[in-house]
């Protein structure tokens, strides 16, 4: 069977949940570097995300849609419910995810400490504690979706789990995320519990 290779940086959140999609569905996979932004990179994502599949003579691009390949190609638990409702729901918290929730929580919040590490500068905290209440807002909708669920989509584990669950966990990393987690016993009880699985070793972004 051809290899899966996943193009893109260990510690993007949308390459971490296709690496753990891979694992959830019990297939191997590589994941090789690009240099972001380059020829190399246009070639294989005409708008230079990550990340990028490959499977034999298949490449796609856009998480929704490898992730989608990945549950669909190979045997295994699937990530996808069965359920109408719950299978809604599931695209549901995808899309907030993918319009709203990273946004939010790693654009106008992670990204201004993970850029300050990069370039060797102290973060602006200000601009980071003006996006709190952003960040309150979208993990309040979630503290209430898991409200007497184990999973956001409903009794089974989905692929909305797997998209959100890298992005919580990189919030957590940083000085007022941790403690807007701790307020949120559902979030947390969650996270924890995603932690757990096989796949959650690949949950928290690679330091160093």
């Amino acid at each position: 069977m051809a290899t899966i290779t996943l193009y893109g940086p260990a510690p993007s959140s949308y390459v971490r949940t296709a690496r753990m999609t891979c694992v959830e569905k019990g297939v191997s996979h590589e994941l090789a570097p690009i240099a972001l932004g380059s020829d190399a990179h246009r070639a294989l994502h005409p708008f230079c995300k990550v990340p990028i599949l490959e499977h034999g003579a298949v490449r796609l691009y856009e998480t929704q849609a490898i992730v989608r390949y990945l549950d669909a190609a190979f045997p295994g638990p699937s990530l996808v419910p069965s359920d109408p409702t719950a299978m809604a729901t599931m695209e549901q918290w995808i899309s907030v995810h993918n319009c709203y929730l990273y946004q939010h929580l790693i654009k106008d919040y992670a990204f201004v400490y993970i850029g300050a590490q990069l370039q060797g500068q102290a973060p602006d905290v200000a601009k980071a504690k003006a996006a709190v209440p952003g960040m309150e807002h979208d993990l309040g909708l979630v503290e209430r979706g898991l409200e007497g669920k184990a999973w956001l989509a409903g009794t089974s584990f989905s692929l909305a789990d797997l998209m959100l669950a890298p992005v919580v966990a990189t919030i957590a990393l940083f000085p007022e995320g941790g403690p807007v987690l701790d307020r949120l016993a559902n979030v947390r009880r969650w996270l924890t519990a995603i932690e757990k699985r096989e796949s959650g070793s690949l949950l928290d972004p690679p330091r160093g």
